[in-house]
């Protein structure tokens, strides 16, 4: 019997965790974090340990709740979305996406199809963007430095992109109920595809550097592991059940913008390890990159957005000629617009799992509820069943591979 096997033998004779130092010699009661590396984010783990081996792990959140989802509620319906994009801050287009469908559905409102392949591009350079910085972090975990500097590297380009597009590196406040803010600027299919071109060459470089690399091999395979049931259980999503075998991605299951207009393959793994779930994220990298071209050859004309008055601020070339325009800019700008009283559910497939929106109307200008289904907060219910009976810097890796983002978690 293998030390992990008797670890978890004995866990299960006391219930699945430890009473009280002197039931099992030598046990350690520590806290990881709230300000450590390996945590990303304002996280605290409380571990347990006999020696080097884990018992138990208790995730403790709360150290950077910002009460986001309540903010919301004094806001316009629009101006909800300067909200939103700071929950998961890595993924700030999939939460503005998520809210903005959600709200569609309640207004029953159609977004014109250039609008639709805008977010669709735009969602998936997102994803990279968010992948490079696991890819970057996880490798700084494990020892791999280089594997940072690539990571943000490459990272710097797409930021430039949506700064070109959007005016802002983060928390972009682009996707709108209706559509986008603002058509894409001049010039940009160069300096996208210019871009698709570059982060092909570089995936290679990073498979180079890790992929087959013998200790990222030792460091990974074979560690954290979580069966299809255990992932299932746990509303687990995103890579992480992708890698244990979890054939399920909202992208092809339930297609929403232009997902239905482009091809694209859901990369699956059944190992459910840590090396499992990187090489999920490793090929999902080269799937956005598929659905960008795509999207970049067949981007349609006409309006980003949709243009219903009701909802649509006039063009600013109609305020110096129209007192109507004038008065109506005010209103939408100042009182906003009212959405029918209901509710709508909404959901994304983020770089880490289900982003979810849960929308409540009472039929005023601002949202009555806004409730948030954050991937970072459901995966990391997963944290436990990984690293019981493993050892602490297998734990290591194992949260890295999970890629929590603690601002969606504490929203």
């Amino acid at each position: 019997m293998t030390t992990r096997e008797a670890v978890l033998e004995g866990l299960e004779e006391r219930g699945g965790f430890v009473e009280s130092y002197d039931e099992v010699e030598g046990r350690m009661t520590i806290n990881m974090g709230p300000v450590h590396p390996s945590t990303h984010g304002v996280l605290r783990l409380l571990l347990e340990l006999d020696g080097e081996t884990v018992l138990s792990c208790r995730p403790i959140i709360g150290y950077l709740h910002t009460g986001m989802e309540k903010e919301c509620e004094d806001q316009t319906w629009r101006a909800a979305v300067t909200i939103v994009t700071r929950m998961d801050y890595l993924s700030p287009l999939f939460n503005e996406q998520a809210y903005s469908l959600a709200v569609e559905a309640l207004l029953g409102l159609e977004v014109p199809e250039r609008g639709r392949y805008i977010r669709t591009m735009l969602a998936e350079f997102n994803r990279l963007s968010s992948h490079l910085v696991w890819f970057g972090t996880m490798g700084l975990d494990l020892g791999a430095m280089s594997a940072m500097f690539y990571g943000f590297r490459e990272r710097e380009l797409i930021l430039d992109l949506f700064e070109m597009v959007t005016g802002l590196r983060m928390n972009h406040n682009y996707f709108i109920p209706g559509g986008v803010w603002e058509d894409l600027p001049e010039g940009w299919e160069r300096i996208a595809r210019t871009l698709v071109d570059i982060l092909a060459s570089r995936l290679d470089e990073y498979d180079e550097l890790l992929t087959l690399n013998p200790i990222f091999l030792e460091r990974t395979k074979g560690i954290g592991a979580l069966t299809r049931d255990e992932v299932m259980s746990l509303g687990t999503t995103g890579p992480l059940a992708r890698a244990s075998g979890v054939d399920w991605d909202l992208r092809r299951d339930m297609p929403y913008d232009a997902y239905s207009q482009v091809d694209f393959d859901v990369p699956v793994e059944g190992a459910g390890d840590v090396y499992a779930r990187y090489l999920v994220r490793m090929a999902e990298m080269r799937q956005s990159l598929r659905i960008i071209r795509q999207c970049i050859e067949a981007m349609p004309g006409g309006d980003y957005k949709n243009m219903d008055p009701k909802i649509t601020m006039p063009p600013r070339r109609e305020l110096n000629r129209s007192m109507e325009a004038v008065i109506h800019h005010f209103k939408l700008a100042t009182q906003g617009y009212t959405v029918p009283a209901g509710e709508a559910y909404a959901a994304v497939e983020s770089p880490r799992g289900e982003i979810g929106c849960y929308a409540v109307s009472d039929g005023g200008t601002s949202p009555y509820r806004c409730h948030i289904r954050d991937a970072s907060f459901m995966n990391l219910q997963s944290l436990e069943a990984m690293v019981r009976g493993g050892l602490v810097a297998d734990l290591i890796a194992s949260l890295a591979s999970l890629d929590p983002v603690i601002g969606g978690v504490d929203r």
